[in-house]
């Protein structure tokens, strides 16, 4: 059967012999189309995000589990998740184009889809001008380029704004948690680093090698950090954040400094960033009163 859908597929990619349009992706290869993308699966949620912030939603015909917002992105055909692609489903649907998280997908699922000639756009921003900047070569790659601009420069200028405003304030030093089991983190090369130094906050473990590193409780209460910023959705009774209440030494907890908010708005990387942003802002500034 797959076979079979593997030929279809290559009949329907065939014509794509020269190509007109190009861009590089965030593993340093060249992605080449011959015309728009017109059937774009994405296989991670915040590459479906993006893809509609451009106004490319309508070009998607497959999406991973969570791939969740907009709402309109529940209709789309689901293909697997990030580490398992249903490679059926996606050869069925005849993609001319394949956007992924460049970690988060199944390498040899990929590169066997590849081999079939589906052209592969791979994602993994490290900072906010990277952001900015894929969404530019989606829209190049999706016929949308002027409105993916558009979003970009509003992105870009939003988040000048707040640094604009944060400008100066005394530093923060901040722990951010991605989750509690196993207690982990982001380190200074992740773009969360880049949130939290528009709004004057420090990463107490930027310096840490590994982008996404396990801690442990000892290491974060010798760091001691003026905040804990969590992953968490805001006032879950089962937040992660309960953890630092056993420890009322620690700074941020004696001063009631543990804030949560919705991840989707801080480590997916897509507009929705700036409002993560705007949320951090506000909670580090809230630390900062609290000093007095």
């Amino acid at each position: 059967m797959i076979k079979r859908l593997a030929l279809i597929l290559c009949c329907w990619i065939s014509c794509a012999a020269h190509a007109d349009i190009s861009v590089v992706d965030d593993a340093g290869s060249t992605v080449k189309l011959s015309r728009p993308a017109e059937r774009v699966v994405a296989l991670a949620p915040h590459l479906t995000e993006m893809m509609f912030a451009i106004g490319a939603g309508d070009r998607l015909v497959g999406r991973v589990s969570h791939s969740d917002y907009p709402a309109e992105a529940q209709a789309i055909p689901l293909v697997g998740d990030n580490l398992h692609p249903d490679m059926e489903r996606i050869i069925a649907l005849k993609p001319d184009l394949l956007v992924v998280w460049l970690h988060g997908s199944a390498g040899p699922q990929l590169e066997a889809l590849r081999k079939l000639g589906i052209p592969l756009f791979y994602s993994e921003p490290h900072s906010l001008e990277q952001i900015e900047d894929t969404l530019v070569r989606l829209g190049k790659l999706a016929g949308v380029e002027s409105q993916a601009s558009q979003v970009a420069d509003g992105m870009r200028e939003d988040l000048t704004k707040l640094s604009a405003r944060y400008a100066g304030r005394p530093v923060v030093r901040v722990f951010y948690q991605v989750w509690d089991k196993p207690l982990y983190t982001l380190n200074g090369k992740h773009f969360v680093s880049d949130v939290l130094r528009v709004c004057g906050g420090e990463n107490i473990f930027a310096g840490l090698a590994a982008t996404a590193p396990v801690v442990n409780v000892e290491a974060v209460l010798q760091e001691n950090p003026e905040a804990v910023v969590a992953g968490d959705i805001r006032g879950r009774n089962d937040s992660g954040l309960n953890l630092w209440r056993r420890y009322p030494t620690l700074l941020a907890t004696r001063r009631d400094n543990l804030f949560a908010l919705d991840p989707d708005l801080l480590v997916r990387p897509g507009p929705r960033i700036v409002a993560g942003a705007a949320a951090v802002c506000e909670d580090l500034e809230s630390a900062r009163m609290r000093r007095k």
